[in-house]
């Protein structure tokens, strides 16, 4: 089992940074990567950004690429995504999300952080 717990929500103006955290515990050693995911109010959830537990592979979405950064510190398994040039748009329940090295999907996911961007 892995258990997350994301934190660094808020509401910020357009233009802004946040930098979500999300901490990783449990069986952390079957970890294969972890990803950010984000949901909008009556839309589908996508996935955002990604990150190889070991190693260095990332994967951002188009609509972040060069505005979000997406780190882990494996001391103290915590995931991060950092969040610059905040638009409107990007104004959404933000997840974190573990995949096991041996899982296709995500199976393990936080309860969720609130992100508001104001114009």
């Amino acid at each position: 089992q892995v258990q997350l717990l994301e934190s660094g929500g808020g509401l910020v103006q357009s233009g802004a940074s946040l930098r979500l955290s999300c901490a990783v515990s449990g069986r952390t050693f079957n970890i294969g990567a972890m990803g950010w995911f984000r949901q909008a109010p009556g839309k589908e959830r996508e996935s955002v950004a990604s990150i190889a537990w070991r190693g260095g592979s990332t994967y951002y979405a188009d609509s972040v690429k060069g505005r979000f950064t997406i780190s882990r510190d494996n001391t103290k398994n915590t995931v991060y995504l950092q969040m610059n040039s905040l638009k409107p748009e990007d104004t959404a329940v933000y997840y974190c999300a573990a995949r096991l090295t041996q899982d296709a999907k995500y199976n393990y996911w936080g309860q969720g952080t609130q992100v508001i961007v104001s114009s």
